[in-house]
């Protein structure tokens, strides 16, 4: 529901202006994969490449936005769809801000990444499936959440007890039983090159 007394403020400084001042293009890096697949390590490793190479970023991680931002929500169907629209509010904000900003979220459902997509102009939105078996995953269990999904401790666990719709045209395509965390960052770091968000 929107307020009709509430306004977009234009801000004094444009985001073109922010961009130049930073030296490359604003964009959201969207990682989506299972519970235990490696986006957060991924994710952080193209952070710390992009750091060096001297732009500006920002990582959005799931454990650490539901600790504070998010952390009235719960992990049904409808909260998670809550849980990814704040998310993607708050990524455009970095986006204006002329931020790269990571999402490293589960995010299973492909309406909620579309319209997180749909927030940002064209080329701002880059998907990165992180695309690994969920044998593989369960095996790893970092956090030993699969455990307790099939022991019925976690409802609605995404992979055993919820599904996980992969997406069908991601940007980037990160297979990880073929693709070390070097070579991810490498695919990440030249598609970013190759759309000349970064230099």
């Amino acid at each position: 529901m929107t307020n009709e007394n509430i306004v977009w403020h234009q801000q004094t400084v444009s985001k073109e202006q922010k961009q130049a001042q930073k030296g490359h293009r604003p964009a959201l890096l969207w990682y989506t994969g299972l519970s235990g697949s490696g986006k957060s390590t991924i994710a952080n490793a193209v952070e710390a490449e992009l750091f060096r190479l001297g732009c500006h970023t920002y990582l959005l991680d799931g454990d650490n936005v539901r600790m504070g931002l998010n952390k009235d929500l719960s992990f049904s169907d409808a909260d998670r769809e809550e849980n990814i629209r704040r998310i993607g509010e708050v990524a455009k904000l970095f986006v204006d801000a002329g931020v790269i900003v990571s999402s490293a979220f589960i995010s299973p459902f492909e309406a909620d990444r579309a319209s997180a997509r749909s927030r940002l102009n064209d080329g701002e939105f880059v998907e990165i499936f992180i695309d690994t078996p969920i044998e593989v995953c369960e095996a790893r269990d970092p956090k030993g959440l699969y455990k307790k999904a099939r022991a019925g401790e976690i409802p609605n666990f995404t992979g055993i007890s919820s599904a996980f719709e992969s997406p069908k045209k991601p940007e980037i395509h990160i297979h990880t039983q073929h693709h070390s965390i070097a070579q991810s960052v490498e695919l990440i770091v030249s598609y970013l090159r190759s759309k000349q968000i970064i230099k």
